[in-house]
């Protein structure tokens, strides 16, 4: 019979990392399964009557769900993560720009000045734009601006 290799033995190679990230990851689905298992054994149910409104919220649904929203809800969010996740990318720069400004510092600081030029230059498009007003007049095919009320 031979020798089959331990969980210890697998471990000490490299293997090590991937064993660590399985284990966390078993481990990680047991207990979120333990979890939603006992919740489901100790809450109580009572299917039917107010359960199947809408939200369950104490008001009844007036309507219907079908509403329209207006689309600058979406672009003033979509701006936002953009941008935000744009200035992420600054602190691993700010952190990584100390220990280099000796060395390769300006050539460093000019790519991120360039970078945030593109930056300005995508806020200051939407900006001009008009994309970022909140109240937005209506234009008419014809160059007519109308009230967006």
């Amino acid at each position: 019979m031979a020798h089959l290799p331990t969980l210890a033995a697998v471990t000490t190679g490299l293997h090590a990392n991937y064993v660590t990230v399985l284990l966390f990851l078993l481990f990680g689905i047991f207990f979120g399964n333990l979890a939603l298992g006992v919740a489901k054994l100790v809450r109580p149910s009572k299917p039917g009557g107010e359960k199947g409104v809408a939200y369950e919220c104490g008001e009844l649904p007036v309507g219907s769900s079908w509403v329209r929203f207006n689309i600058r809800f979406y672009l003033i969010a979509l701006f936002f993560i953009v941008f935000d996740v744009e200035v992420i990318f600054l602190y691993p720069w700010a952190v990584v720009f100390r220990d280099l400004f000796p060395v390769a510092g300006s050539l460093v600081f000019v790519e991120m000045m360039i970078f945030i030029a593109i930056l300005v230059l995508g806020l200051a498009y939407v900006w001009a734009k008009g994309d970022l007003d909140w109240v937005k007049g209506l234009v008419r095919r014809d160059g007519t601006e109308v009230s967006g009320e």
